[in-house]
């Protein structure tokens, strides 16, 4: 009988769950809504009883299981199985997961960073093409990030290797404050919210026609998707807009690939969606910046799982075990 692997990526609204293959296949996926009332005190209880209804549902035991594999947002300790400081979760206290749910389940339990188990999956059956090499950026309300290197994740003495979000890139006379302290970062020019935050920044000082700057300076709520969707209408200022967000995605690309040359740089996230537009313009930025061997060698790629890179990932956690 072929072992299955559970995967897990625990979000703040929803927790997503799916039964995979060792070979990578999603074989059921499920979700539940994240009930973060009482502290989270809900969490970990509503994980466990969804995992049970399911297999029984599906007649199956703990038996047909290698083990679960989970992702999850905040300050995650691999080794005990505990997360810390997930805010959106209402966790500020020591969570200790791998205790609870291999109690309830006895199943071998495994926990990493959320985007660290996104690029896994991307890497294992995504964009990645499951090469030894591959660093992931994924690019939503803030930055995140994720590096392989020769098969293993980059963790780092203090867990923050992958921080991708926060590679300083705006030198400009404004930089924008980041939620670390720092000013400058990526996640401030490269994010959803960075975009807006250019697209702002930008308005200001654009003098000509341009839907973008009308409703700006109407004071209407515009999204990194309006400002990419008005550039490939060729509005000027989403231009501008686009060009400089190309720029600060391309210069910090330059520099992962300058430094550990992965066979593919895949960039994910709800901002990815604008699909090759975006792709072309960060491409044109990073091929002007990278040293030439690395040109050649390591590529830019739209990640390929959507919502599914974090079961996936969570689920690889299991493989990598050892």
């Amino acid at each position: 009988m072929e072992k299955k692997i559970i995967g897990i990526d625990l979000g703040g609204t929803s927790i997503k769950f799916a039964i995979i293959s060792l070979e990578g296949e999603v074989q059921q996926k499920w979700s539940i809504p994240t009930n973060i009332l009482d502290e989270g005190s809900h969490i970990v209880e509503d994980i466990i009883e969804s995992i049970r209804h399911r297999l029984e549902l599906l007649g199956l035991t703990n038996e047909n299981f290698a083990g679960i594999g989970m992702g999850s947002p905040g300050v995650v300790d691999r080794e005990n199985g505990t997360v810390i400081g997930a805010y959106n979760l209402n966790w500020k206290t020591l969570q200790p997961l791998k205790e609870k749910i291999e109690g309830a389940l006895s199943l071998p339990f495994f926990i990493d960073n959320d985007a660290n188990v996104a690029a896994l999956g991307e890497k294992w059956m995504g964009a990645g093409g499951d090469q030894p090499d591959v660093t992931f950026f994924t690019l939503g309300t803030g930055v995140g990030g994720g590096i392989i290197a020769e098969n293993r994740l980059i963790h780092g003495v203090a867990g923050a290797g992958g921080e991708l979000g926060h590679i300083t890139v705006d030198f400009s006379d404004r930089p924008f404050a980041c939620t670390c302290g720092k000013k400058g970062c990526l996640e401030t020019v490269a994010s959803a919210t960075g975009i807006v935050n250019l697209a702002r920044r930008y308005a200001d000082e654009y003098a000509g026609d341009s839907e973008l700057k009308a409703r700006i300076d109407d004071g209407q709520d515009v999204s990194a998707k309006d400002v990419f969707d008005l550039a490939k209408q060729n509005d000027p200022l989403a231009l501008i807009v686009i060009r400089h967000f190309s720029k600060y995605l391309g210069i910090a690309c330059s520099h992962v690939a300058n430094m550990l040359n992965p066979s593919f740089i895949v960039i994910g996230g709800g901002v990815s969606a604008a699909g090759e537009f975006l792709l072309e313009g960060v491409r044109k930025e990073y091929e002007q910046l990278v040293f030439p061997q690395v040109r050649e060698t390591t590529h830019l790629r739209l990640a390929e799982l959507g919502n599914d890179a974090g079961v996936i990932g969570a689920a690889s956690l299991v493989l990598l075990k050892d």
